[in-house]
């Protein structure tokens, strides 16, 4: 049998030889989006052809099951059991995609076409979450291969296909499998770290709370002419209740959004001293959100207020009228030290306390909730000394990503820890064109997760 380093060794042989990257280019090909309806056939064909004949060489039991909630992708479970009395660890991947944008990309560069370009592998997928996943299972498949074909625990594996449709069915999946995916942990790779040097444990991710606010006040427009200035303009009564809830610098007004009890010790403490940094699409600005905050704490541990569309009139062809209706449709990412139950109706009182009860609220609710495992559950150090081992640097441990994940269903219907070890990094332009996977933290998720594969197999796990 090799040892720890050997097979770490060998793992990133096989990245630096180039059979990573050719693996993961036949997986992008797939154009495995639920965003386009013309690639449902895609979602089933990543789960049948490229994952099941994967897991089962590696002697897991596959199967693909239909989604719970028709119109959804399909969910393929597999596990591998070597001695009930071993720990049981589950992972976690989706498959599917968002759509490819194809007419978006830069010149030279397809979504469903892997191509390598300063120390960039570029295609839709490679970080969200293709080549996650695809590392976590490559790992696997060296450890596998230097013990003789024996890990010394039990894994299950969860790959779903909804993912960015808000993970439906899921919930309801796992609930009604929870006996069969029972497990110890979960340890899974979604999202990016903290920063690209910087290895990342992140022990959950906010949550997405969804609403509409809209003005509607007459049956068409009117002429701006004979009109303007004498009646509503529902823009202008919008755009004023968009700024009742949140200032000119980025501070949310409906303060019952926020943590009842403020920023939690644990989370300062976590995020005392880490400086984020700024990426080539986006530039922090320190005056923008919570005031005192730092930039790490107002994304991994505070609310969030963004107004994701606008839309009056018709903005690809203004016409000289004063629109009948205006609308927003907005977002709070949340921490699980807020409240989403009371959400709406916060914000309902807000609006009529600042003279806005003609706006109405439509469509709120939780697109995907809050999770969060106690930092200093035992199965977060034990990954951070693990990693640690394999690199040779700090792992930084964050309390929750700010992005969202489904992890919400592990904890409420398998009570699992949740360790998430993020691969990727902010400016991977994972929802838009020219997606990519930065190489050097890719091969470090490499290294890192065959040291986990391989010490879960020691004794010393909790």
């Amino acid at each position: 049998m090799s040892t720890r380093d050997q097979a770490i060794e060998a793992a990133l042989s096989f990245f630096d030889t180039g059979a990573f990257r050719d693996r993961l280019a036949e997986l992008v090909a797939i154009p495995s989006t639920l965003q386009d309806p013309a690639h449902e056939a895609d979602v089933w064909r990543y789960l049948e052809e490229a994952i099941r004949p994967w897991v089962e060489r590696m002697g897991f039991t596959a199967t693909i099951h239909p989604n719970p909630k028709p119109g959804f992708g399909p969910i393929l479970t597999a596990e591998r059991i070597e001695d009930p009395s071993y720990r049981t660890v589950i992972t976690y991947g989706h498959g599917d995609t968002v759509r490819g944008l194809d007419d978006q990309w830069d010149a030279g560069l397809k979504p469903w076409e892997l191509k390598e370009i300063d120390g960039r592998w570029y295609g839709r997928g490679t970080a969200d979450n293709k080549g996650q996943h695809a590392i976590n299972l490559t790992a696997l498949e060296h450890v596998l291969a230097a013990r003789g074909g024996k890990l010394g625990f039990n894994l299950k594996l969860v790959l779903e296909t909804s993912e960015e449709r808000g993970s439906q069915g899921l919930k309801d999946f796992v609930a009604a499998h929870a006996k069969e995916l029972a497990a110890d942990v979960l340890i899974a790779s979604d999202g990016p770290r903290v920063a690209t040097e910087i290895p990342t444990v992140t022990t959950g991710t906010r949550g997405t709370f969804h609403f509409d606010l809209v003005l509607d006040l007459r049956p068409g427009g009117v002429h701006s002419g004979n009109w303007g200035g004498m009646i509503v303009d529902p823009a202008i009564v919008l755009n004023h209740a968009l700024a009742a809830i949140c200032d000119r610098h980025g501070k949310i007004l409906v303060r019952e959004w926020l943590p009842g009890n403020g920023l939690p010790t644990q989370v300062r403490t976590a995020l005392a001293g880490l400086e984020l940094p700024s990426e080539a699409s986006a530039t922090i600005d320190p005056n923008w959100g919570e005031p005192g905050f730092t930039a790490a704490e107002k994304v991994f541990g505070w609310t969030s207020f963004i107004v994701l569309a606008m839309v009056a009139g018709r903005p690809e062809n203004p016409v000289n009228a004063v629109p009948p209706s205006a609308s927003a449709h907005c977002q709070l990412r949340y921490t699980v030290d807020s409240d989403p139950a009371k959400f709406e109706a916060a914000l309902r009182a807000h609006l009529d306390a600042q003279g806005f009860p003609e706006v109405e609220i439509r469509n709120a609710g939780i697109r995907m909730p809050a999770s969060r495992t106690d930092l200093d559950n035992p199965w977060v150090g034990w990954t951070v000394r693990s990693m640690e081992k394999s690199l040779g640097q700090h792992v930084q441990v964050i309390p929750n990503g700010g992005g969202g994940l489904p992890g919400d269903v592990f904890v409420d219907h398998l009570h699992v820890p949740l360790v998430w070890i993020p691969l990727s990094y902010n400016g991977c332009k994972q929802h838009g064109p020219n997606e990519h996977f930065l190489i050097a933290p890719a091969r470090e998720g490499m290294a890192a997760y065959t040291g986990i594969w391989w010490d879960l197999g020691e004794a010393g796990t909790p």
